[in-house]
């Protein structure tokens, strides 16, 4: 049986809205991992309330991407397989540059930036979650990742402004610049054939790249980088072609799992929604009388850095392993 996949939905021709998604996605793709996939903007259908979630056989739940490619590693499906012990080193330091370097800018220009958020980000989550989540989630989810940009920056006092854009973006085009020279003129980071690095890569670049931001600062800059622009493009037109072009909105039509509603008959369907609004309703009168709190934690679009010493370890016992064979 399929272990099961939960992202956001896409938008703007992207799989997915959400980097970490992005990444596990781009990862299964190279693998050739056979993961049901359901893509929604409804924190309930996933199993841990927040995305991307996998599913495993075994029941288990796994969040942070680096858990996912571990976990399909183990399963044999392993895009890191051919590459050197030097080229495994590598790969983790430039994971680990795109998380200190680039990582803040993005969540900077998403959720810090005011126009971005609340002409963008904000709207887009209010528009496309169901009632009622839209009215609460996308605030807590801000402030989620402005908690996440001062852990990163260890800086518990740091405050949006004029100065900290300009240094995030200059680290944020400084690791653009270095991903270029290492990218050259090759289709992929290692070669003919991607694997983590590029996974990590797409997730990161693609969304700039494709998103239609006020402030668009950082996507300036990638254009200019003529290589790293082709790398996602390439990766969107050989492993994402269901998502099609640029649009407006979602590609639910493109979606490899419908979502619960598919093998519903219409009228079944309206009666289901006609139910679920009203219990929204209730649910929202509860809410803003006092008379119920909800104290679900919910994790941000962008999720937790990968945990590059578990990534280290696991591939410290692949070597082990390999040489007791």
């Amino acid at each position: 049986m399929a272990e099961e996949l939960y992202c956001w939905e896409g938008d703007s021709g992207l799989p997915s809205v959400s980097t970490d998604c992005l990444v596990v996605l781009a990862y299964a793709q190279f693998a050739g991992a056979p993961l049901k996939l359901h893509k929604t903007s409804n924190p309930w259908r996933s199993p841990s309330g927040s995305f991307p979630a996998l599913r495993t056989n075994q029941k288990e739940t796994l969040s942070r991407p680096s858990d996912i490619i571990i976990h399909l590693r183990k399963q044999k499906y392993n895009a890191d397989y051919d590459l050197s012990a030097k080229e495994g080193a590598d790969s983790l330091a430039f994971i680990s540059l795109l998380e200190e370097k680039l990582t803040p800018a993005l969540i900077y220009m998403y959720w810090v930036e005011p126009k971005n958020y609340v002409d963008v980000t904000r709207r887009w989550y209010a528009e496309h979650m169901p009632f009622p989540f839209n009215f609460f989630l996308p605030g807590r989810m801000q402030r989620t990742q402005l908690d996440k940009l001062r852990l990163l920056r260890g800086d518990e006092s740091l405050e949006a402004g004029e100065e900290l854009e300009k240094e995030l973006f200059r680290d944020a085009a400084e690791c653009m610049n270095l991903l270029s020279q290492r990218l050259g003129s090759q289709k992929f980071f290692f070669g003919d054939s991607p694997s983590s690095l590029d996974a990590y890569v797409f997730g990161h670049l693609a969304p700039i790249l494709k998103s239609r931001l006020p402030n668009a600062k950082l996507q300036q800059h990638l254009k200019t980088l003529d290589n790293l622009t082709t790398f996602c493009s390439n990766i969107l037109l050989l492993y994402f072609p269901r998502d099609g072009p640029e649009s407006s909105g979602p590609k639910t039509s493109s979606q490899p799992e419908g979502g619960d509603f598919d093998h519903v008959p219409n009228k079944r369907r309206k009666q289901f929604l006609s139910v679920l609004v009203a219990l929204g309703a209730m649910l929202s009168y509860a809410l803003l009388t006092g008379m119920v709190s909800i104290q679900h934690a919910h994790r941000e679009a962008l999720e937790e850095p990968p945990d590059l010493r578990t990534l280290r370890a696991h591939d410290h016992e692949e070597e082990e392993e390999e040489e007791d064979g």
